[in-house]
């Protein structure tokens, strides 16, 4: 079986000939520490904590999905002069080509702080905003995008891209509080925002998308938090899921098999409302944060609710049973298929290189039988 069937098989419910370990990469501080407890990169350009190939894993299924494998160029072409504005220590202020202001710590693996957004939320600035979302700006597309594609075609991995965003990038660009305001101060603007931003993927990927057969649509909102959405499910069916629905269906027609949805946090009041949108995989389903339990949105959801993640990332340094125990829950679900479980974000500098390695066997051992805990 090929690394991209064995993956894809999961999702549409058929056998496997066995249960492929993923992970959703490291700290970069993680990284660190394992190259200097044995891990060695294999060789290739920008290897960084997303692109680490650990022995014993199925192929990193992230690598450059961030920049659509280097076929299309999805983010805005501000034109700012980015530029320092101060650095002290591990601290940078800088402003970026939107003309954000941004603080970030260049000394550890942490979310930045944006001290100004680069959208407002009123309609002049949006006006101006979006001539940095040109989906015909030339400079998109490589030079050689055929080449390209036909390489990317011959690849045995699961083809993942980045399909865009209704919610998380308008957030990322005007702020959570802001884009909550504007929720109730001018929802036609924000619905405005959002048709907009549906459109603009759809043109991005089509030239894209007559040359490539993707198999996954990663979408990524980042729309829930430790207590619940940062949007009702009123919200969302009023503003977003119209132009959800818009959206997959065009990545469906252009021969994608699956939608996949990021967010962080307690999901479980927006599940009903992305299903009904047309998403059929959840991740990362946070274990450790939330306490979601897979067994449990299988039983209240069905097998239309597929799933990707599942495991909680801080029991991998705690190991041994407790690890073992957590493992062996998952595994019902596992067989019932449609749910592949990988650590619930990324592996925290205090696992060990080590302890991860033993995770991969244990994991086998449960998953796929003794034979692949001892060639493990």
């Amino acid at each position: 079986m090929t690394e991209r069937d064995r993956l894809l098989n999961i999702f549409r419910h058929k056998p496997v000939d066995r249960v492929p370990v993923y992970y959703f990469g490291v700290w970069s501080e993680t990284r660190q520490r394992w190259i200097r407890e044995g891990f060695t990169d294999a060789p290739g350009p920008e290897k960084n904590h997303l692109t680490m190939q650990v022995p014993g894993m199925g192929p990193n299924w992230e690598d450059d999905i961030w920049h659509t494998h280097g076929l299309a160029d999805y983010a805005p072409i501000g034109d700012y002069e980015h530029q320092v504005i101060s650095e002290s220590g591990d601290r940078r202020i800088y402003q970026n080509s939107l003309g954000a202001i941004i603080q970030e710590n260049t000394g550890a693996c942490s979310v930045p702080h944006t001290i100004k957004h680069a959208l407002k939320p009123d309609r002049a600035s949006w006006t101006a905003f979006k001539s940095y979302l040109n989906p015909k700006t030339p400079s998109r597309y490589p030079s050689d995008l055929a080449e390209r594609c036909a390489a990317f075609n011959r690849m045995d991995k699961a083809r993942f891209f980045m399909g865009g965003s209704l919610y998380g990038h308008l957030r990322d660009w005007m702020g959570a509080e802001q884009i909550s305001y504007l929720m109730y101060d001018d929802p036609s603007l924000l619905k405005e925002m959002v048709a907009y931003m549906a459109d603009y993927y759809m043109c991005i990927y089509e030239p894209v998308l007559r040359r490539v057969k993707f198999d996954i649509c990663y979408i990524f909102e980042d729309c829930c938090g430790s207590c619940g959405p940062l949007l009702s499910p009123v919200v969302f069916n009023t503003v977003f899921a119209e132009h959800y629905r818009r959206l997959f269906t065009f990545y469906k027609d252009k021969g994608v098999e699956f939608i996949l949805l990021d967010s962080d946090g307690y999901v479980e009041p927006l599940i009903p409302c992305w299903q009904s949108a047309g998403v059929d995989i959840l991740f990362p389903v946070e274990v450790g944060k939330w306490k979601a339990d897979p067994a449990a949105l299988r039983k209240r959801y069905g097998q239309s609710l597929m799933m990707f993640g599942g495991i909680d990332k801080h029991m991998i340094p705690v190991g041994g049973k407790p690890l073992r125990e957590h493992l062996i829950l998952r595994k019902p679900v596992v067989e019932a298929g449609g749910y592949l479980p990988i650590p619930d974000h990324r592996i925290p500098p205090d696992c060990s290189y080590k302890q991860f390695l033993d995770y991969i066997k244990v994991f086998n051992e449960i998953m796929n039988g003794q034979q692949f805990y001892e060639q493990g």
